[in-house]
C-alpha cells in the first residue's frame, strides 16, 4: 500500500501517525477540499511530469496552475505530465496519491511558492483518501526537494 510508504518514510521524522484517512475519496483538490473541510487552495497538489533525466513532481497550492512559459525557462524543456499508467512506476505513488513523501530514490521534488500564503497546507500521503497537514516550513522540512521555485499562476502572492 501506498500509504504504507508515505507513512514508512514521514515516520522518520516522528510524523507518520499524523497522516488523515478521510472516509471518503480525495483524489482531486475538489474532493480533498471537502474531505479536509478547507478551501480548495490549501490542498497542496502534487504534479509527476516527465523530466530529461529523472521524474519531476512539482507540490503547488491547489488554485494554481503551471504555467507553461515558467516551466520551460526554469527546466530547458517543455512541460509534459507523466502518462497516467506511468506515474506509479515512475514516482512510487498512483494517481490520486501522488505525494512527495516516499517517492522512488530518482524523483525530483519541487515546492511552489504559491503555498507560502498559507499556515498550513494538505498534501495527499500515498493514496487517494490519504492526507497530512502541514506547514510549508514543515512541508520542506520533510521532503528530499531541491527548493522553492516559481512556476504557476493562476494565483495572487500576497
Amino acid at each position: 500500500m501506498s500509504v504504507e510508504r508515505a507513512r514508512k518514510y514521514l515516520s522518520q521524522f516522528g510524523m507518520g501517525d499524523k497522516i488523515i484517512t478521510f472516509r471518503e475519496s480525495s483524489a482531486t483538490v475538489e474532493l480533498a477540499a471537502k474531505a479536509a473541510g478547507t478551501e480548495p487552495a490549501r490542498i497542496a497538489k502534487t504534479l509527476s511530469f516527465e523530466g530529461k533525466e529523472n521524474p519531476i513532481l512539482i507540490v503547488t497550492a491547489g488554485d494554481t496552475k503551471i504555467d507553461n512559459a515558467k516551466f520551460k525557462h526554469f527546466f530547458g524543456f517543455k512541460a509534459h505530465m507523466i502518462p497516467f499508467g506511468e506515474v506509479e512506476p515512475q514516482i512510487g505513488h498512483a494517481p490520486g496519491g501522488v505525494c512527495p513523501f516516499g517517492v522512488n530514490e530518482n524523483v525530483k521534488v519541487y515546492l511552489d511558492i504559491s503555498m507560502k500564503r498559507f499556515e498550513t497546507m494538505f498534501p495527499a500521503a500515498g493514496e487517494e483518501n490519504n492526507a497530512i497537514e502541514l506547514k510549508p516550513e514543515e512541508l520542506e522540512k520533510y521532503t528530499h526537494n531541491e527548493g522553492w521555485v516559481d512556476l504557476c499562476k493562476g494565483w495572487q502572492e500576497m
